[in-house]
C-alpha cells in the first residue's frame, strides 16, 4: 500500500519547485521590464492613516479582487468527467500575478478563474493548492480564495471567500451547487434568477460570509441605459435578499488596455465604458445613483480582470499597473474584506492619486467613505464637506507625471426604495460643485477641499470624483490611449436627517 502522506508531500515539493521556477519567471520579466523604473504608488498611501474610533492601523491598501490564472482553463467534454487543460484563456501561474501586484503597489489580490463543467473539482484540487503555495513565496500580498462566480441568469462575479481553514471547501460548495456551468451535462435550471437567489439566501446562512460584486455589469448593454446580462431589476432583488453579501458592481471594468492592440476600453464591444467606468456609474443620475438614492450602500470596485498582457497580444494590465481598488483596512484578510463589505472604499486608474477622504461633519460629528452622519432635523443644519486627496509624487507605470486637473462633488437624495425595480435614474443626483487647482490648498502632502452643504433638510449622500482630463462629463471612450484619460471616484457618504 502507497504512503498517501508520502506521496502528497512529494507531490507538493514538485509544485513548489515549480512555482519557485515561475516566481523566477516574474522576478525576471519585472527586472527586464522597462515598467520596473515605476515605483509603486501606493508606497506614498502608506503615511495616510485617518485616526478615530476602531480605524488605528488602517491605511489605504491597494488591491485588486478580478485577477486569472492559468486555471482559466478549457474542457475536452468528449470524457466523462471532462479534463481540464490549463491555460486556455488566462496564461499566468498564480504566484506570477501574485508578483506582479506586489510589483505594482497590491498589499491585497485575489485569483478569480472561470468556472465550467466540474471546474469546482479542479479548483479544489489543482488551484487550491498552487495558491497556498504562492501565499508562501509571496507573503507581502494578502492573496484571497475565490472565482469569477457562473451567476445564475446574470454575467460573471466575484465571489470572494473569507480567510480560514476550510475556505476550500467553502468555495467548493458553492460552486458545485450554483455556478450554472459546474453541473454535467449541463442544467438549465442553474441559469434561472431563481437560482442565484437561493445561492445568495445560502451565502448569508454561512458562519463564514463570502462577498459578491458584479464584473463589468454592463459589457452585454448595447446602448445606453439597454441593459443586457445584468439589469437594475436584478440588482435590487439580489441586493433585498443579502445585503451584507451583495454589495457592488465594477465602476471600472478590467481589460482596459484593449485600445492600446486596437481593441475597446474593458471589451465593451456595444455600447462604450465613459472614461474607463462602466455607464452604470459614469452616468452622474443613472443606476449607481439610483440605487444609493433608495439608501442602498452598493459599492464600486476597479480591476484589472488580467489574462494575458497587453505587450504579449492580450487587453490587459497586470494587477495593479493601471486600476486599483483602495481599502481603507489593517494589512488583514479580515479587516480588507470588512471594508470591501462597508464601503471604505475609493478606485483610481492610471495613479492619478494615491489616497483619498471623504468626510461629512456637522456640529462636531463626521463620518467618510461607507458611514453615515446624522443630524437634526429641528435646526437648518449646514453639513461640511472635506475632501482631501494626495497627488501621485513619482510616475505612474507608463512613465508619466498625471496632474489632476478637477475634482467634482456629487450629491444626490436619499429617498427610499423604488416602486418600479427597472429604474436606473436619480433625478435629484448632481455635480454641485467644480474644483480646480485653485480651490484647493496644500496641507502636507495632500491636497484639501473643503464646502459646505446649506440648511440640508433631507436624507442625501455625497460622493466624489476627479480626473486628469478637461471633460465636464466622461465622455464616450474610443481608442485613445487610457494613459491619457484617468479618474478617480470615492463611494459616498450618507448624510441622515432625524
Amino acid at each position: 500500500m502507497k504512503d498517501h502522506n508520502v506521496e502528497n508531500g512529494a507531490a507538493a515539493e514538485v509544485s513548489r519547485r515549480q512555482l519557485v521556477k515561475y516566481a523566477g519567471v516574474g522576478a525576471t520579466f519585472v527586472a527586464a521590464s522597462p515598467l520596473a523604473a515605476a515605483a509603486p504608488a501606493v508606497a506614498d498611501a502608506g503615511d495616510n492613516r485617518r485616526h478615530g474610533g476602531g480605524s488605528r492601523g488602517r491605511v489605504w491598501r491597494a488591491g485588486d479582487h478580478h485577477v486569472h490564472s492559468e486555471y482559466s482553463g478549457s474542457y475536452d467534454t468528449s470524457t466523462n468527467p471532462p479534463t481540464f487543460r490549463k491555460g486556455a484563456d488566462a496564461v499566468y501561474p498564480i504566484v506570477t500575478n501574485a508578483i506582479m501586484a506586489k510589483h505594482f503597489g497590491l498589499t491585497w489580490a485575489m485569483c478569480t478563474d472561470h468556472g465550467g463543467p466540474t471546474h469546482s473539482k479542479v479548483n479544489l484540487e489543482q488551484a487550491y493548492p498552487d495558491l497556498l503555495l504562492s501565499r508562501q513565496l509571496v507573503p507581502d500580498v494578502l492573496q484571497f480564495w475565490g472565482m469569477e462566480f457562473d451567476a445564475p441568469a446574470l454575467d460573471h462575479h466575484t465571489l470572494m471567500i473569507p480567510h480560514h481553514k476550510d475556505e476550500a471547501q467553502q468555495l467548493y460548495e458553492l460552486e458545485s451547487r450554483f455556478a450554472k456551468r459546474d453541473a454535467f451535462p449541463a442544467d438549465p435550471g442553474r441559469d434561472t434568477e431563481a437560482k442565484m437567489i437561493e445561492f445568495l439566501k445560502a451565502a448569508k446562512d454561512m458562519r463564514n460570509k463570502p462577498l459578491v460584486i458584479a464584473h463589468h455589469a454592463s459589457r452585454s448593454a448595447t446602448g445606453l441605459g439597454v441593459y443586457g446580462q445584468d439589469t437594475p431589476r436584478e440588482f435590487r432583488n439580489g441586493n433585498n435578499v443579502a445585503p451584507d453579501i451583495y454589495v457592488g458592481f465594477e465602476g471600472a471594468p478590467g481589460h482596459q488596455a484593449g485600445p492600446l492592440n486596437g481593441g475597446a476600453r474593458g471589451g465593451y464591444g456595444n455600447y462604450p465604458t465613459h472614461g474607463g467606468f462602466d455607464q452604470m456609474t459614469a452616468r452622474v443620475g443613472g443606476l449607481w445613483d439610483a440605487l444609493l438614492g433608495e439608501g442602498r450602500r452598493w459599492w464600486i470596485t476597479a480591476t484589472s480582470d488580467s489574462h494575458v498582457h497587453w505587450t504579449r497580444g492580450g487587453s490587459d494590465f497586470w494587477p495593479g499597473e493601471y486600476s486599483k481598488t483602495y481599502v481603507l483596512a489593517r494589512q488583514d484578510y479580515a479587516d480588507i474584506m470588512d471594508g470591501l463589505r462597508s464601503g471604505r472604499i475609493w478606485v483610481g486608474t492610471g495613479d492619478l492619486i494615491t489616497s483619498l477622504d471623504l468626510t461629512a461633519s456637522s456640529r462636531h460629528r463626521s463620518a467618510a467613505m461607507g458611514e453615515t452622519l446624522t443630524v437634526s432635523r429641528r435646526n437648518r443644519t449646514d453639513v461640511d464637506i472635506e475632501i482631501r486627496f494626495r497627488p501621485l509624487a513619482g510616475r505612474n507605470a507608463n512613465g508619466d507625471h498625471p496632474e489632476v486637473r478637477r475634482v467634482d462633488l456629487i450629491v444626490g437624495q436619499v429617498t427610499g426604495p423604488s416602486a418600479d425595480l427597472d429604474s436606473d435614474t436619480n433625478p435629484t443626483t448632481e455635480v454641485v460643485a467644480r474644483f480646480g487647482p485653485r480651490d484647493w490648498h496644500k496641507q502636507g502632502h495632500e491636497h484639501v477641499i473643503r464646502h459646505t452643504l446649506r440648511n440640508v433638510e433631507t436624507d442625501l449622500y455625497a460622493r466624489v470624483r476627479g480626473t486628469s482630463t478637461d471633460e465636464a462629463e466622461p465622455l464616450a471612450d474610443g481608442l485613445e490611449s487610457p494613459w491619457d484619460d484617468l479618474w478617480f471616484y470615492s463611494n459616498p457618504v450618507f448624510v441622515q436627517v432625524r
